[in-house]
């Protein structure tokens, strides 16, 4: 089997002949690649470049094709951020009170530039790849999320509490609206999978009672967005997600890309018959800081646990860091290839 069809069979809970493996890996591919994260996201040929070099000298199977976590705030008017050699940010909102909710003025995604470098990079992706390496196209923010940067988020946190929920649920759904036209944008470039983040909806953040209301009923939109348009979808949400991985499955994704803080015996009870896992090795903690011998352990432990389900993809849980030893990210692939 090439790459493509092991993260395809995994997403199926198909059986495969090696373990499936796809990286989180954009700063660290940026970085052996030799280019700084301004280049990296304003040129789609160093991006796809950057994926290139990364699977032609590890050799893994899927390229999860991830540029930085605020593009589509920027899109919809968040000021944003650009440091030379690290992932953009947003530390303020674009709406300053909840009344401007109502006065928003129609989005259009597509017009800003980082989207459609994001958009060129996976579709030079997956010329050169074809069918040989799996793509799968993030689509950065999901609504619960990119709404926290539009407020800001500690106002965001605040507004769940104490602003009206018409405002929230309408603030909500012109951030669905803004995914989805990723989505279908990225449809476009021949990708294999979509994805979002959702980090602000986990109980790190806010209760299961608030997820449950405000994050989960707009992952679903997305959801059934991704499967009109006839591709796979894999949700992210960073932190220990315990309390609501049952009331994650009503999603309706096809695979979970959860963080280490997750019990992985929780992850494995409820999830190894039902949908895929996405992970979920330490990326700072192992990955980057451990040693080959660490990262090794930690790997075989997890293929161990899951060694009864065909629903699994091995990657960290999160982004890998840019300073990750080479040997620790051998140490995990290899370790993946000799335990089937």
């Amino acid at each position: 089997m090439n790459g493509y069809q092991r993260i395809s069979a995994a997403l199926k809970g198909e059986e495969t002949d090696k373990v499936p493996i796809m990286l989180h890996n954009f700063l660290m591919a940026a970085r052996e690649y030799g280019v700084t994260m301004e280049q990296f996201r304003n040129d789609p040929r160093v991006l796809a470049g950057s994926f290139i070099a990364a699977v032609e000298k590890y050799r893994y199977d899927g390229i999860l094709v991830d540029v930085d976590t605020v593009t589509l705030a920027g899109a919809v008017g968040v000021p944003v951020d650009f440091p030379v050699d690290d992932a953009a940010r947003s530390n303020r909102g674009c709406v300053s009170s909840m009344e401007e909710v109502k006065n928003l003025k129609p989005v259009n995604v597509e017009d800003y530039k980082y989207v459609q470098v994001w958009l060129e990079g996976t579709r030079r992706l997956k010329e050169y790849f074809g069918d040989e390496i799996f793509i799968r196209g993030n689509c950065d923010q999901a609504p619960f999320s990119l709404a926290s940067m539009m407020r800001g988020a500690q106002t965001w946190m605040t507004d769940l509490v104490l602003s009206e929920e018409n405002l929230i649920f309408e603030l909500l759904d012109y951030c669905t609206e803004a995914t989805n036209q990723f989505i279908k944008l990225m449809v476009q470039t021949g990708c294999d999978m979509v994805s979002n983040g959702d980090s602000p909806a986990g109980p790190e953040m806010i209760s299961a009672e608030m997820y449950e209301k405000f994050a989960l009923p707009f992952e679903k939109k997305v959801v059934e967005e991704a499967h009109t348009q006839g591709l796979p979808y894999g949700l992210h949400i960073c932190g220990n997600t315990d309390i609501i991985l049952e009331k994650m499955l009503e999603t309706g994704a096809d695979a979970f890309e959860l963080d280490f803080k997750t019990d992985i015996h929780k992850i494995h009870d409820l999830y190894k018959d039902k949908v895929t896992l996405i992970g979920n090795i330490d990326p700072s903690g192992v990955i980057a800081l451990g040693t080959a011998e660490k990262v090794k352990a930690k790997t075989l432990e997890l293929l161990e646990l899951y060694q009864d389900s065909n629903y699994f993809i091995l990657n960290a849980g999160c982004a890998i860091p840019a300073s990750t030893p080479p040997e620790n990210i051998f140490a995990m692939i290899e370790t993946a290839r000799d335990f089937r």
